[in-house]
Formats: C-alpha cells, structure tokens, sequence
C-alpha cells in the first residue's frame, strides 16, 4: 500500500515540475541576473555605473519574486527528492531476516522481536 502512495505522489510531482519547468528556468535566469548586478554594483565607482546596476537589480528581483509557480516546481522537486529516497529506502532494508546458526545472530534476532 505505501508503494501504491508514493507512485502516486510521484506521478503528481512529476506532473507539476514538468509544468513548472518553465518558470523554473525564468527564476533560475533572473537569480543569476540579479547576483551578477550585485556583484558589479558593489565593484563600480561611477554614480551612473551604480544606479544602472541597482536598477537592474530592482528590476531582476521583481521578476524572481513574480515567478510563483517557479516555487511550486521547486516543491514539486523536493516531493520527488524525498519519494525517491524512501522507494530506495525501502529496497535497502528488508524486514527478512536470515536464519542462521550463529548464537550471537538468532540473540540479535531474538532482541529485536522482543522489542518491537
């Protein structure tokens, strides 16, 4: 039943980032605009080379804010993140133990049954 969920919350995810994936492309463009301008105002001496910089700036963080659905494909992203790791999880830990005529192993298993 859990595998049934997380295909589920992956087919979704996945439908959503694909959707977003646009936006996405926008935030990440105008994030890079935007350190790019910081940088360079910080390093320019002239008044006009500042104010042409903060007003690129202005300008670029205007747009990353207007990007929404660029937020909701990065959600999209971690719900992917996160059902790939517990599909992968759940591969790596099966609940089986294997017999085995080591005392230590069946007290292992013993205490494990005892405490669960």
């Amino acid at each position: 039943m859990k595998k049934i969920g997380l295909v589920v919350l992956g087919i979704i995810a996945g439908i959503t980032l694909v959707a977003n994936l646009g936006p996405m492309i926008a935030l990440a463009i105008s994030g890079v605009i935007a350190f790019f301008s910081f940088h360079y105002w910080r390093k320019s001496q002239s008044t006009f080379a500042k104010v042409f910089w903060k007003i690129v700036l202005v300008c670029s963080l205007i747009s990353s804010v207007a990007n929404i659905p660029a937020f909701i494909g990065i959600i999209a992203l971690i719900g992917m993140y996160y059902v790939w790791r517990k599909w992968n999880e759940r591969d790596k830990n099966p609940d089986i133990f294997t017999e085995s005529d080591d005392p230590f192993k069946n007290f292992e298993r013993q205490w494990n049954e005892l405490t669960k």
